[in-house]
């Protein structure tokens, strides 16, 4: 598993329909900003199965089933993963970085996300589908940054590490993750892979996500409210039943009807059960 860089040319095509993009765009930054939107804006940012119980897996043929059949999403790990696959399959130069994501008052362990660097010609820019609300197109490294509807992303350099930025219109600018510039290989994210999918602890274990950006602003199920940003403006709705929710997941995150996952997690027993001694 962990040598598979490449997809097959069947699922480079189902890839690119997921992405409801007609065709392969170009090994270029054109080609990048293309394809990362579209990522962002159809496959959605979720932790569903992991509050449901269910083990994740890494493996190429059933991470692809779970993302272009079952037109489900994932989170860092997958979502990574699996657009590297496309990338390096249409021409582009990938590596996975590390990253220590802000929790409002440290950062945590490293590995604890998985982002991608990827090379045009003599400049490194960043491409992360897969932290939820973020940054819409990719980040030049050492550049001025993105402005996205009223939101400035940017990398400030730190030492020997960079950290990404967001600042919102009004606001002084909070951290996101920091990072160094240091290629890893897949294995060296297992532990925390594993870690995030079962400790009580993680922040995956404990609350609900499943997230999609829309043109102008987001879309969100945690636990059992779905959340609309709109112009900045926040509305909040409560979802009383397993079909609503259903419902939902299918209309407004583009899931397929089938092996839905349930509307209230069982994560809660499992993990509690993983802490014992």
């Amino acid at each position: 598993m962990m040598g598979v860089t490449m997809l097959s040319p069947y699922h480079t095509s189902l890839y690119l329909q997921r992405l409801q993009l007609d065709q392969a765009p170009p090994p270029d930054l054109q080609g990048l900003r293309t394809l990362h939107l579209a990522h962002l804006m159809q496959i959605p940012f979720e932790n569903l199965d992991i509050r449901a119980g269910l083990p994740i897996s890494l493996e190429q043929d059933a991470l692809l089933d779970k993302i272009l059949l079952r037109r489900r999403g994932g989170f860092c790990y997958e979502l990574n993963l699996a657009f590297s696959w496309l990338l390096q399959s249409l021409g582009f130069q990938t590596r996975f970085w590390s990253a220590r994501v802000w929790n409002g008052k440290a950062y945590g362990p490293e590995f604890d996300h998985m982002l991608l660097a990827v090379q045009l010609e003599a400049q490194c820019w960043i491409a992360d589908v897969g932290f939820g609300d973020s940054f819409r197109l990719p980040l030049l490294l050492a550049g001025a940054g993105n402005q996205e509807l009223g939101v400035t992303y940017r990398c400030e350099a730190d030492g020997a590490d960079w950290i990404l930025l967001q600042q919102k219109a009004g606001h002084a600018a909070t951290p996101q993750y920091r990072f160094q510039t240091q290629a890893f290989q897949l294995d060296d994210f297992l532990p925390m892979f594993a870690y995030q999918q079962t400790s009580p602890n993680s922040h995956f274990t404990q609350k609900t996500i499943c997230s999609l950006p829309t043109a102008d602003g987001r879309i969100s199920i945690a636990d059992q409210k779905m959340i609309v940003t709109q112009h900045g403006k926040r509305s909040v709705h409560s979802i009383d039943s397993e079909a609503e929710y259903h419902a939902l997941l299918q209309h407004k995150m583009g899931m397929s009807a089938q092996q839905l996952p349930p509307f209230r997690a069982r994560i809660h027993a499992q993990a509690e059960s993983a802490s014992s001694p």
